[in-house]
């Protein structure tokens, strides 16, 4: 029998705009889900205008859970859609 851990993994995006770097870093903490990360936030300035606009990433990877299966085919079809296998142990 093998198992193995898994966990959750949700992103969202979310725009932001700002004047300076430090009031799109604001943005970007403001828009911060509850037990979200920011994972990815590059920066972009339009031409002629003063405003950064960036495009946050946040990630949430917190949830872990353990599954069973008696082969590895079985284990990762028995992986649910939005998780992702972290390691892999024979029991």
């Amino acid at each position: 029998m093998l198992t193995a851990s898994i966990r959750r993994v949700e992103t969202l995006s979310v725009d932001v705009a700002g004047e300076g770097l430090e009031a799109v870093q604001a943005e970007l903490e403001k828009a911060r889900p509850a037990g979200f990360d920011l994972v990815s936030a590059p920066v972009a300035m339009q031409k002629g205008k003063t405003a950064i606009t960036a495009t946050g990433t946040y990630a949430r990877r917190d949830e872990v859970q353990e599954i069973e299966a008696p082969s590895y085919a079985e284990l990762r079809a028995a992986v649910p859609e939005g998780w992702q296998m972290l390691s892999v142990r024979r029991v």
